[in-house]
């Protein structure tokens, strides 16, 4: 991801005008009812204000105990400035987290504590630091606690591995994760990016709105220049701040026992090592009659480009690469791949490409591909996941271009969606059903994306 705050991005009312209003609400007292502490994960002095400071003062309200963790004092904000130094500016910033955190914290005996954590780690360069993270998250994290983090998907590499790392420590603790977007809201484009659509939205209180607004104030140094000298210039302008004061705040929810595509590789990684073929795709006579049906059920003899999301050991990838003039294959797995790698040996028409989708996604030219395959894949991901994943296909495929999925259709234990849910999922993308099959076990449909569409 590239992009700078000096780019206009995308507005505040595109978000709005795109239907952000209307995504499902998170209920304070469901949210808080049985939570006992609320840790906020921050890469900088400012992320905790604008992507949870309504969900600080409402859990404090409550009675609810506070941890923040500021991981660096953000100063690389200006490396430009001729005014401040870096070891300037972390006092600086430092010095506007303290009074944030003292607005945020209401006055009422019944009031929660906010306690401030400041690792002064450095900034800009997290992802070589995860250790102390964790340990600092660890040290308060525990039963009914609430973990809120910066977002995976952000576009900045200390909010996106600050992310992962929340979402670890969380589904460790059996804990809900909230992960805040900051500068998604900037480089995102509603109608290109759909996940937004599966993520929840937390009305604030007034006493919350009015508490995240004054510690808002408080960032002088990121939402007001340094000077009028060049390199001081404001970071945070009046148009990327209106994100942030519409009266709620979105989260992305990952709740307890949920697992989603960060899970996939080492929990993948594991059950291949266990059992070199855990599905039985060379020995089961189920799964040799269904790819049959699958492969059977293709409407074209051959195709140029396929793509095949999930290969694991690359049975079926052998099997597609014969009718195709280049394949694709993708699966989170690295132990799954080495096996791939001996079923496509042969095969130097076939690449194999260890991602996660959708965060990498191959990099595709649009209209590029004839056939995406997406079978036994779609319910290992979360629903805004999976709709990203779907959109992303979409973009890849030519107009006639064709999209197979199919899915188990007994409970999936540990994962939020079910074959049902992902082929309902994929209807929305408006495709033409051409092939439907369904048995008591699993359904198999291909979807052709009509002629003339584009992206």
């Amino acid at each position: 991801m590239s992009f700078t705050h000096r780019e206009p991005g995308t507005c505040a009312a595109r978000w709005q005008q795109a239907g952000l209003e209307q995504i499902s609400a998170l209920e304070p007292e469901k949210l808080f009812n049985a939570t006992t502490s609320v840790i906020v994960l921050a890469a900088h002095p400012d992320d905790e204000s604008l992507g949870a400071g309504g969900l600080i003062s409402m859990a404090l309200e409550r009675g609810i105990k506070v941890h923040v963790i500021a991981c660096s004092f953000g100063e690389a904000s200006h490396p430009d400035s001729k005014t401040h130094t870096a070891a300037q500016l972390a006092s600086l910033r430092k010095a506007e987290l303290a009074q944030a955190m003292d607005r945020l914290q209401p006055q009422g005996t019944h009031a929660g504590k906010l306690h401030l954590h400041c690792l002064g780690l450095g900034d800009s360069q997290l992802e070589t630091q995860q250790e102390q993270i964790r340990a600092a998250l660890e040290q308060h994290a525990g039963e009914g606690c609430l973990i809120a983090s910066t977002y995976r998907g952000d576009g900045h590499p200390d909010h996106e591995i600050l992310g992962r790392i929340a979402a670890a420590c969380a589904a460790a603790h059996g804990a809900c994760h909230l992960e805040f977007p900051i500068w998604y809201w900037h480089w995102a484009q509603p109608g290109r990016q759909v996940g937004w659509k599966h993520w929840h939205r937390l009305a604030l209180d007034a006493a919350g709105a009015k508490a995240k607004g004054r510690a808002l104030e408080a960032h002088r140094s990121q939402t007001l220049p340094l000077s009028d000298l060049p390199g001081d210039e404001v970071l945070l302008g009046a148009g990327f701040m209106q994100h942030f004061s519409q009266g709620a705040e979105i989260f992305r929810a990952t709740w307890p026992g949920h697992k989603d595509a960060a899970s996939a590789p080492a929990t993948f990684d594991e059950l291949y090592s266990q059992r070199e073929d855990p599905w039985e795709y060379r020995s089961s006579r189920y799964e040799q009659r269904k790819q049959q049906i699958l492969l059977a059920s293709l409407p074209r003899v051959r195709y140029g480009a396929v793509l095949e999301l999930g290969c694991s050991i690359g049975v079926q990838s052998a099997e597609l690469a014969r009718r195709c003039a280049t394949l694709l294959a993708v699966d989170a797995s690295a132990t799954a791949l080495a096996q791939a790698r001996d079923a496509v040996a042969s095969m130097d028409h076939v690449t194999l490409l260890q991602a996660t989708v959708p965060e990498q996604f191959p990099q595709l030219e649009p209209g590029s591909v004839e056939l995406v395959v997406l079978s036994e894949i779609g319910y290992f991901l979360a629903a805004d996941e999976l709709d990203q994943v779907l959109a992303d296909s979409a973009d890849a495929l030519a107009a006639g271009g064709e999209l197979v999925l199919c899915h188990w259709l007994h409970p999936i234990e540990g994962w939020p969606l079910d074959g049902e849910a992902v082929h309902r999922m994929a209807s929305g993308l408006g495709f033409e059903r051409i092939v439907e099959h369904r048995e008591a076990d699993f359904l198999l449909e291909i979807l052709r994306k009509p002629a003339g569409a584009h992206g």
